[in-house]
């Protein structure tokens, strides 16, 4: 019935909000973006493109002076990926588990764009009961050429992992409904010991945002996970977004946890910025109120704030849908640092650490930008490079990776996570295209 119901209703909704919110996406870049005025929608305007992968020899564009190589190809949605300091690097392969319970009469159509547009045209090959890959795999490139020769399942029989983070000898994995510890030191190809769990994650039935983003402090002493909200406005209620739309501060020896700071729908990318406490993400903002509402973001997260989501957005724009209201919340709520447009469905960040790159890189920040599906016009679909001076983001979005989206919109890949390996390379996830890209510094000229 959902293929029946799809193309009309999604038809009504692109006549019914085609013409509204005519504004550049460049407009809705930077501290201070434009913001239309809200446009309620029955059901979102929606285009998913078609998936047709990479052909033999195909490959994404990246500027001049730089190239882009397959580390690996064939894995099985690639969402997550961690370079360890002896060249290894880590790949989260997963997908979600199950389907959530139906709401509302437009839930089943938008289930079925979402399938399309998140990681529709995943490998055959998969691990778990569920029949999706739920598994770590680890990727050794022994001989230096850019290409894996070693492909080796690290675990398997995960839930839905998607954050990871090593410390010591301790690798921590954010399933979607708990962080658990593998004793792990880098050079090893499986992991056979138990893992212990350090803290149960809200997940279950209703787990509408099932990735868990995951880093740890610089000193190694606490986690910091992402936990996404569990609908776009709190339809659901307020009982169902206990502690979520949230970052969570965990001691991985006690279990004692904390919410860091909340008001943030869906952040990902967890990442602290070099050399310094401060914590950053992106964050995936809500739906359904026009394809140029609302911005998604980066930002720094503060201790203690609240971001305004559900009762408002990007500072405080009051969000009328949400019942009941919360002004004394609003007045609490504080914008981000830096738009990214709206609905480029950013999941990956990663500041430049490496030197192989030129200056202008060093300490800006990588972007892995999955893309829309809730617009007429698609947006996002690449990788952003955002430069930083003194902390901070500063000038437009640059473009570094692109063409994941053909002359002819259709998907070859779509990126997600994004790392800086040892060498200074940039490593990207693509979990359409079933591959983890290399980006390398050739030298010449990169305007």
């Amino acid at each position: 019935m959902n293929r029946l119901l799809f193309p009309g209703v999604a038809a009504l909704a692109l006549a019914a909000c085609g013409s509204t919110q005519k504004i550049d996406p460049s407009q809705q870049v930077g501290p201070n973006p434009v913001l239309p005025k809200p446009v309620e929608e029955l059901v979102a305007a929606v285009r998913v493109p078609k998936v047709v992968g990479w052909k033999q020899g195909e490959k994404p564009s990246v500027p001049a002076g730089f190239r882009i190589q397959a580390l690996a190809t064939g894995l099985s949605n690639p969402r997550n990926i961690l370079p360890l300091a002896n060249g290894d690097v880590l790949v989260v392969e997963t997908d979600r588990v199950g389907s959530e319970p139906v709401d509302r009469p437009k839930d089943p159509i938008r289930d079925f764009i979402m399938s399309l547009a998140h990681g529709g045209g995943g490998a055959k090959e998969t691990s778990g009961s569920s029949g999706k890959p739920q598994r770590i795999t680890l990727l050794r490139d022994a001989d230096g050429d850019g290409k894996a020769e070693l492909k080796s399942v690290l675990v398997d029989h995960l839930v839905s992992p998607f954050g990871i983070a090593l410390v010591g000898n301790d690798l921590y994995v954010a399933d979607t409904d708990a962080i658990l510890r593998f004793p792990f030191t880098p050079g090893e190809t499986k992991i056979t010991a138990p893992p212990q769990k350090v803290i149960d994650l809200p997940g279950g039935l209703i787990d509408h945002h099932w990735t868990k983003s995951l880093t740890a402090s610089p000193d190694g002493s606490k986690l910091y996970a992402g936990v996404g909200s569990n609908s776009n406005v709190q339809e659901r209620g307020p009982e169902a977004e206990t502690n979520r739309a949230a970052v969570w501060e965990v001691d991985p020896k006690t279990g004692a946890y904390r919410v860091f700071a909340s008001g943030l729908r869906n952040p990902n990318g967890l990442t602290f910025y070099p050399g310094s406490n401060t914590l950053w993400t992106v964050v995936n903002e809500r739906d359904e109120l026009g394809p140029n509402l609302v911005p998604d973001y980066m930002t720094s997260v503060r201790e203690g704030a609240f971001y305004g989501w559900p009762y408002s957005y990007y500072g405080q724009h009051v969000d009328a849908r949400v019942r009941p209201q919360r002004s004394d919340l609003v007045a609490k709520a504080i914008p981000p640092d830096y738009a990214l447009s709206s609905h480029v469905a950013a999941l990956g960040l990663a500041f430049y650490t490496g030197s192989s790159f030129p200056a202008m890189f060093r300490g800006g920040a990588f972007v892995g930008e999955h893309g829309s599906w809730n617009r007429r016009e698609l947006n996002g679909y690449r990788v952003v490079f955002i430069r930083f001076a003194g902390g901070k983001p500063v000038g437009r979005p640059y473009n570094f990776v692109t063409h994941f989206i053909d002359a002819d919109g259709k998907a070859h890949g779509r990126p997600v996570g994004v790392a800086v390996d040892r060498t200074g390379a940039l490593i990207i996830a693509d979990d359409v295209g079933n591959t983890v890209w290399r980006v390398t510094y050739a030298g010449g000229s990169h305007a």
